[in-house]
């Protein structure tokens, strides 16, 4: 361990799952003083091991240290967890995975217990805690105080992104990001899909389909611009209706590859649906409207 351990912020840690045990792991190797709990006192035992303190109760381990990091299975986890803890004066960081509404929730539930709140949405796996290099990274929202005075402790296990005072907006860039990265799986087994009776090999294809991916990302940018705008004719290289005038084509090639087209149908539906409100000239940005437009 460090030689400055007492220049160090200490740390307590609720929760040690898979992330829960890297983050600790990552505070322990800078040289953190930290204080562990877990439902499962082997997991603690381990970290003990390694120097942590394992506190016999939740609460002991919520009154060692004012810094409270807490990283459970949800949203419910955290009210039972924290239940007969005393928070008052501390900083409480709620790693676990929640909605925006959850975490603009649990705010407010700390702020009536007499603590600041940090909520934050993990973008990474555990093997990529504690490695720079790795890149990853945690969104982080709610007091900006809180986030200012830890900054650099919690840029230990990996870099920090301030997205805003706003509790819920963690939770909300986190899920947005993974949306999207469901999105592009989903196309990509289906162009899988496509080839999987034929003689091609798919290790042949996976280096074309990784640059195709990555040369169209950066039009996500020419979206936000739209988005923001409110011009949705900007920059447009292929038109909506030059587009819905090709869905035809993915459809009978699916057809006759006997593959399922229902990870593309949604998308085309709503192509299809943008055109008929007179939007052929448009990009496909129209397309998120009628999303929000389905919600409200």
């Amino acid at each position: 361990m460090a030689q400055n351990t007492a220049e160090k912020t200490s740390v307590t840690m609720l929760g040690l799952g898979a992330m829960g045990a890297a983050l600790a792991r990552a505070w322990l190797a800078d040289g953190h003083p930290l204080t562990v709990w877990n439902r499962g006192p082997a997991r603690a035992a381990a970290l003990a091991a390694e120097g942590a303190k394992d506190a016999a109760t939740a609460a002991e381990a919520v009154a060692a240290n004012t810094m409270i990091v807490v990283c459970l299975l949800d949203d419910t986890s955290v009210e039972e967890v924290l239940a007969g803890t005393d928070l008052v004066g501390k900083d409480l960081v709620n790693l676990t995975t929640s909605t925006p509404g959850q975490a603009r929730a649990r705010a407010e539930w700390a702020r009536e217990r007499g603590a600041r709140y940090l909520d934050g949405g993990i973008m990474a796996v555990p093997p990529m805690i504690g490695v720079p290099e790795a890149g990853g990274y945690v969104f982080y929202s709610g007091s900006r105080e809180v986030f200012e005075r830890h900054q650099e402790t919690l840029s230990v296990p990996a870099g920090t992104n301030f997205v805003g005072e706003d509790a819920g907006f963690a939770a909300l860039h986190d899920v947005a990001l993974l949306s999207a990265m469901y999105g592009m799986f989903a196309g990509a087994a289906h162009a899988f899909a496509l080839i999987r009776k034929e003689d091609i090999d798919p290790t042949a294809l996976a280096p074309l389909l990784a640059d195709w991916l990555v040369s169209m990302a950066p039009a996500v940018h020419q979206t936000a611009q739209q988005l923001r705008s409110g011009d949705y004719t900007k920059g447009v290289v292929s038109n909506l209706a030059m587009q819905v005038a090709g869905t035809p084509t993915f459809l009978s090639t699916a057809e006759q590859q006997g593959v399922s087209p229902e990870l593309l149908t949604p998308y085309f539906e709503l192509m299809r649906r943008r055109l008929a409100e007179g939007s052929g000239e448009e990009d496909l940005t129209g397309v998120i409207d009628l999303l929000v437009d389905d919600r409200s």
